[in-house]
């Protein structure tokens, strides 16, 4: 209860107020010490978190522990097979990969063309229109590792297209612009593709980021696009998806070796096989992320516990200028704990205001960046902001800090004896 009558007499409030005006320079320079160590910190755990915001934006529409994998050409010769062999990915792989890895979700095999045969797509008919547009052969599996918006009205590939090779199609927003008219529904049209009819059963959004897959890319069931282009069981890449807890690497290395056992190619080659693993990179993105927040936090904490030491630094000055002054008052019958709580009152006065400043201050720069980069596209970042128990935490350990430090000013003010004070000057 005493503490609290201190805390709120205004007589307490005048003499810390009183104390800060005799030192205006020094207090000034002090607190700027500790609002520069919560800004840095603000700022800093901001701007790594609108970047780990953007790169998740990036990845919204792709399972984050996902990868592809591709035939190249071999380079070790191997049971009797000569270097350069081109082994083909078959439609068989898929089961023997998921019997062989269980840390594996989900597998797509994919064909496409007019992406990687230079054949610049197929040629798509509708009346009058026409133009040409990458196809690709898919499953549905395939929008479980990488989502597809498919526009209200519509659907994406089922199991039942697959399995009854249906001719039926998912257009991308571009193709419908230039094959349909501006207000006419799709959905139950035909167009033909290399000469063969196909239904219209979907419509999908074009997504910013999607790699080498464009707004008007047309999607068939797998099946259809083996009968159409007579690919066989060849395969022109997998996508495949591990789990959330599963050591991507080392899946991406295990689909490796079990191809290499498939086909026939030697352990030891680096080049048969090629992919690219996106679960990799996203791990080494939230890793630096995860890095920039915790630097943040050490130089933050680091220039705040400097910050903070300069007050008790202040305080102790202020404490032996006010000597004859809090002799005066012990000797009129303040209690130590009088003298200490103000002190301390002050201390913890300075920090708060001080940290109150930064986190304005460190408040103000993320909503101007979040301003200047809220349209940006072409790079990976987007809603730079500090979580509140972040910003709260760091309120209380500055606070504990500004209590810590006050402890010593406050010893020193108990200690002077009233007889020794009255002797000054």
């Amino acid at each position: 209860m005493n503490s609290l009558k201190i805390i709120f007499d205004r007589d307490t409030w005048q003499e810390i107020f009183g104390s800060i005006r005799k030192n205006k320079v020094r207090t000034i320079i002090t607190v700027v010490g500790v609002l520069w160590g919560i800004f840095i910190y603000i700022a800093l755990s901001g701007a790594a978190k609108g970047l780990d915001n953007g790169f998740e934006r990036e990845f919204e529409n792709v399972a984050m522990n996902s990868m592809f994998v591709w035939a190249q050409s071999t380079s070790i010769p191997y049971e009797g097979f000569k270097t350069g062999r081109r082994p083909r990915l078959k439609i068989q792989d898929v089961q023997k990969i998921k019997n062989n890895i269980p840390a594996i979700q989900f597998v797509a095999p994919r064909n496409a063309k007019g992406i990687f045969d230079g054949s610049g797509g197929s040629q798509i008919v509708r009346g009058s229109k026409s133009g040409n547009y990458t196809i690709y052969g898919d499953f549905p599996e395939y929008t479980k590792i990488a989502t597809k918006k498919i526009f209200d009205g519509g659907r994406f590939i089922n199991q039942s297209d697959i399995d009854k090779q249906r001719k039926v199609c998912v257009i991308g927003e571009r193709t419908q612009k230039e094959l349909f008219e501006k207000d006419e529904n799709p959905i139950g049209g035909y167009i033909r593709i290399d000469d063969i009819y196909f239904q219209v059963i979907g419509v999908h959004k074009y997504i910013e980021g999607g790699g080498f897959e464009s707004d008007g890319d047309v999607f068939i069931p797998f099946s259809t696009y083996k009968k159409l282009y007579n690919t066989g069981d060849n395969v022109d890449w997998l996508t495949i998806a591990a789990y959330d807890d599963a050591d991507v690497v080392a899946v991406e290395e295990q689909v490796k070796q079990t191809l290499k056992r498939i086909h026939r190619v030697s352990p030891e080659d680096e080049r048969a096989f090629g992919s690219f693993n996106l679960g990799e990179i996203f791990g080494r993105i939230m890793g630096f992320s995860k890095g920039m927040t915790f630097l943040s936090l050490i130089v933050g904490i680091a220039t705040i516990i400097a910050g903070v030491i300069g007050i008790g630094n202040i305080l102790l000055i202020s404490v032996k200028e006010r000597t004859k002054e809090l002799g005066i008052r012990r000797a009129l019958g303040a209690t130590p704990g009088e003298v200490r709580a103000q002190i301390i009152l002050e201390s913890v006065f300075l920090t708060f205001i001080a940290g109150v400043l930064g986190i304005v201050l460190g408040a103000f720069v993320l909503s101007g960046i979040n301003s200047a980069t809220v349209d940006l596209t072409d790079f990976p970042y987007t809603n730079p902001t500090v979580p509140i128990s972040f910003v709260l935490g760091a309120l209380v350990i500055m606070v504990t800090l500004g209590t810590l430090i006050g402890l010593i000013p406050a010893q020193r003010a108990v200690s002077i004896k009233p007889i020794d004070a009255l002797r000054e000057e």
